[in-house]
């Protein structure tokens, strides 16, 4: 190939450019209880104030992402927005993609889960996106929305690298054939953040069970308890998306405590000995409950495979993304990896067998690494490891 058709698209990071702050009041901030407001809204309007910033300059809502140049193993391009909510109600937080253009070619934005997942998975450069949480208290509550840019250096895709340069090449070509101000970026993609009263309706994010959030329950009796006990457990809820419509929440017992230990090829009968008296519904923890909570890290949550190049988990909430993935890194011997003070209640100094197989002779297990990260990778399945399960409980058992 021609050096000409190596050229590839470089981040120019005045790529993101926020639009004028257009949604804050002149009094106070005062915004309409549907979201932000419009001068199509005809609803009542009442006590409202919702921040959002980058290094601590108020933006807009309104996000746009242009992409001229960029190329394999660039830096990972990161932008941050701080969203606070300093009024007196609940909000819920949401962002959606309203156009996405790559070089000539736009995408369809009405699947947005599609979309989310093309942009993070279908090219050899990959846009990420997440939210830290889409429920933010009254008065004082925070969350950070994040985007990133990047293309891994030596990702086994030398065909797409290729391709995609040469595609590139084309298409800047074409354009500075035009007149300046007609020239396209060569990515361009437009982000909405959503900032709405939150309100207790069926298809609601239930805050009450938000990954994370610590209940105590009894295992043998089947209810909320008060005193941890040998079956008053920790437990932490490992639910991604429970709603106000489900009925139940799933349980992960605090990993610090001491559990069955036992060989892979003994997981079953380990984990029925150690769940003998237990009343509730349970079954193994699996990387399948880890991984989606998780990949909501864009910036520190990888992929890591011998030989080639880091990259970050991505979009898992379409389709059969998240198997097959995982089928993907298996094949190439890799790992996951995440942040330990992310998810501490995944961070365990011992090694956990997860009930989710890697190959004929291994099978996946959780394991701190060091104090800063953790670790989910395929271990010899003679090693002795701990047990433990996940359970499910009616949310009417934890009034």
């Amino acid at each position: 190939m021609e050096k000409r058709h190596k050229a590839y698209m470089k981040l120019n990071i005045m790529t993101l450019f926020f639009i004028a702050v257009s949604f804050i009041s002149i009094t106070l901030a005062w915004f309409a209880y549907s979201g932000l407001i419009t001068a199509r809204t005809e609803i009542n309007v009442k006590a409202w104030h919702i921040e959002f910033n980058k290094d601590g300059e108020a933006v807009s809502n309104k996000l746009t992402i242009r992409l001229n140049d960029i190329s394999p193993g660039m830096e990972t391009m990161k932008e941050v927005i701080d969203i606070k909510n300093l009024g007196d109600t609940a909000a819920a937080v949401s962002y959606e993609i309203s156009s996405a253009r790559i070089l000539d070619d736009e995408l369809d934005v009405e699947e947005q889960d599609k979309v989310k997942d093309k942009l993070s998975h279908d090219y050899p450069f990959h846009i990420n996106m997440s939210l830290s949480d889409n429920f933010i208290r009254a008065h004082d509550g925070t969350g950070i929305f994040n985007i990133s840019v990047s293309w891994p250096f030596e990702s086994d895709n030398d065909k797409a690298d290729s391709e995609w340069g040469n595609k590139a090449y084309d298409f800047q070509l074409a354009e500075s054939k035009k007149e300046e101000s007609e020239r396209r970026y060569s990515l361009k993609i437009e982000i909405n953040l959503k900032a709405v009263q939150y309100i207790d309706e069926i298809d609601a994010i239930d805050h009450n069970y938000r990954p994370g959030t610590i209940v105590l329950y009894d295992v043998v009796n089947n209810t909320k308890c008060s005193s941890i006990s040998n079956t008053c457990l920790k437990t932490y809820v490992i639910d991604k998306d429970n709603r106000l419509s489900n009925t139940s929440v799933r349980l992960l017992p605090d990993l610090f405590s001491e559990y069955t230990k036992g060989t892979a090829t003994e997981y079953n009968e380990k984990l029925n000995e150690l769940t003998s008296t237990w009343t509730v519904t349970k079954e193994g923890l699996k990387a399948e409950d880890i991984l989606p909570i998780i990949s909501n890290d864009i910036d520190d949550s990888i992929i890591m495979r011998p030989k080639l190049s880091n990259e970050a988990i991505g979009y898992l909430n379409y389709g059969t993304r998240l198997t097959d993935q995982m089928s993907k890194v298996i094949s190439y011997e890799g790992s996951y990896r995440f942040v330990n003070s992310e998810y501490p209640y995944f961070s365990t100094t011992k090694c956990y067998w997860l009930n989710t197989p890697y190959n004929e002779s291994k099978q996946f297990v959780i394991k701190k690494i060091d104090e800063t990260y953790s670790k989910i990778y395929g271990e010899d399945k003679t090693t002795e490891c701990s047990i433990v399960p996940v359970i499910e409980v009616a949310k009417k058992n934890l009034k």
